[in-house]
């Protein structure tokens, strides 16, 4: 989708979210109308105007995606979600509760009863089943698992064997194998026997009598040849596979890196269990993008934006607490010369300089170390490495903008040694946030912790309580030493 078509389905979605707000606006009025006016007449309009309501609601609704519909109760208000989600066909309730988000999901499936839950999630594959599983009542699952045929029992216990984290969590089971015996005329016919194909599908598996792999047919492949070739003669034999134990994280650059749309899933003896799809790497991606957002942010988990106050106060109170304690440190710093501010009350607006650029140039440099971190290019064999360059960039941009503000502030308060001890401690500053910057995330790695996580609240610390000792404790050394 090009960058204009995406610009437009979005500002059509947030037109049909304005709509639904409308309506429900509408609705909402004509029910105070009914309560407050007890006329016949009046109630025969008052019903009628919301029967029309609904209809143009229901309208609205059928003719959205469910990917639509997850957006729409994502950004509404509890109340008004569960009114939408009441509105929503049945048979469209178990593909928006895959969309939507896990704070969301939990709302949506806590106003359902058992029956509608087992009606809305049992005409799903099994890959998305396993997704739904953990967040089901635990009441529902045995009538659930009854309900399955043994084939997809199987596979939902198959993904459910394996971490969020691993490939085996993600493949699906629905694709097309054939043998490479045959030619692609019967491979064609054998293709017009399905109503569909499985979404996803740019390639056909080829499989040996005993279920290995031994290549794959891109479709387009098999439009520009001919009919008579064998499958053998014109497959791929060297193809990008994954093992259900790999790291799902390592797979989703794979499908960056190589342009994938599916790829195999195999055992240790190659023969092929399960597929993975573009569109599930994507949402692996998304997921993690913004799993790393919120972790700098110090945020356990994904937030509904209309949870409840004392939900949101418990998933954010922790780091909030280490921030309170990491800023009562930062703060003794600055009492340990309070005698010096005393003196010359200046230093009090220059210090926070002094820590600010600090703490912006120690935040680009956590940000490429995380980033490359995520990305397997950098390991904690490459800390020196890092240092020395991350050292050799803080030292020149702490001589230039340490230069241009200790030259600003000569000439502010007519005070040189003032101004150099500006420059010095920017310098200072700029090569300590360069070490914590690489440091902090490169630890974190060494001790198993997601580098992600909180880096930013421990950078902040330093930087703050580096820069105010280092600008207070020269100034206090150059300015005031007899």
């Amino acid at each position: 989708m090009s960058e204009v078509e995406t610009r437009k389905t979005q500002s059509s979605l947030q037109d049909q979210l304005a709509q639904i707000h409308d309506l429900l606006e509408r609705q909402r009025q004509a029910e105070e109308l009914l309560r407050r006016h007890g006329g016949e007449h009046t109630q025969r309009a008052e019903n009628l105007m919301q029967r029309q309501n609904r209809a143009e609601l229901q309208k609205c609704l059928d003719g959205l995606h469910p990917a639509d519909i997850a957006y729409i109760l994502e950004a509404l208000p509890l109340d008004e979600r569960l009114i939408i989600w009441q509105r929503v066909k049945a048979d469209r309730d178990g593909d928006i509760l895959l969309e939507v988000s896990d704070a969301v999901r939990e709302t949506l499936i806590a106003d359902m009863d058992q029956g509608e839950i087992l009606a809305a999630v049992e005409p799903l594959d099994a890959d998305e089943l396993a997704d739904l599983l953990e967040d089901l009542p635990p009441e529902v699952l045995p009538e659930l698992m009854a309900s399955l045929d043994a084939q997809q029992r199987e596979q939902v216990q198959a993904a459910l064997s394996y971490g969020e984290d691993q490939v085996g969590a993600l493949m699906d089971f629905e694709m097309v194998t054939i043998r490479e015996d045959v030619t692609l005329e019967v491979v064609l016919r054998y293709l017009r026997r399905f109503r569909e194909l499985p979404e996803q599908t740019d390639k056909l598996f080829v499989l040996n009598q005993d279920n290995v792999l031994t290549g794959v047919l891109p479709l387009k492949w098999l439009l520009v040849n001919s009919p008579d070739k064998a499958v053998g003669a014109v497959m791929a034999r060297d193809v990008d596979t994954f093992q259900p134990t790999d790291d799902a994280d390592d797979a989703a650059q794979a499908f960056e890196r190589y342009d994938l749309i599916s790829a195999p899933v195999v055992d240790a003896e190659g023969r092929l269990i399960g597929r993975l799809t573009i569109d599930v790497m994507v949402d692996r991606i998304r997921e993690e993008s913004e799993s790393e957002a919120l972790g700098r942010a110090g945020l356990r988990q994904e937030e509904d934006i209309f949870s409840s106050v004392w939900a949101s106060v418990r998933n954010r109170w922790a780091w909030l607490a280490i921030n309170l304690c990491t800023a009562f440190l930062a703060s003794r710093v600055i009492g340990l010369f309070q005698g010096s501010i005393e003196k010359l009350v200046v230093l009090a607006t220059l210090m926070p300089i002094v820590a600010s650029i600090g703490g912006s140039s120690g935040n680009q440099t956590i940000i490429k170390i995380v980033r490359a971190i995520a990305t397997d290019q950098v390991g904690t064999s490459a800390i020196w490495r890092l240092w020395r360059k991350e050292l050799g960039v803080a030292f020149f941009n702490g001589l230039i903008w340490g230069g241009v503000i200790g030259v600003v502030v000569a000439l502010m308060y007519h005070d040189i040694p003032l101004g150099a001890v500006m420059t010095v401690a920017m310098v200072l500053e700029q090569m300590l946030a360069a070490l914590m910057g690489v440091g902090i995330p490169m630890l974190m790695l060494r001790l198993g912790r997601d580098p992600a996580m909180g880096s930013n609240i421990f950078l902040v610390f330093m930087t703050d309580s580096g820069g105010f000792f280092i600008f207070l404790g020269l100034a206090s050394l150059v300015l005031f030493h007899h």
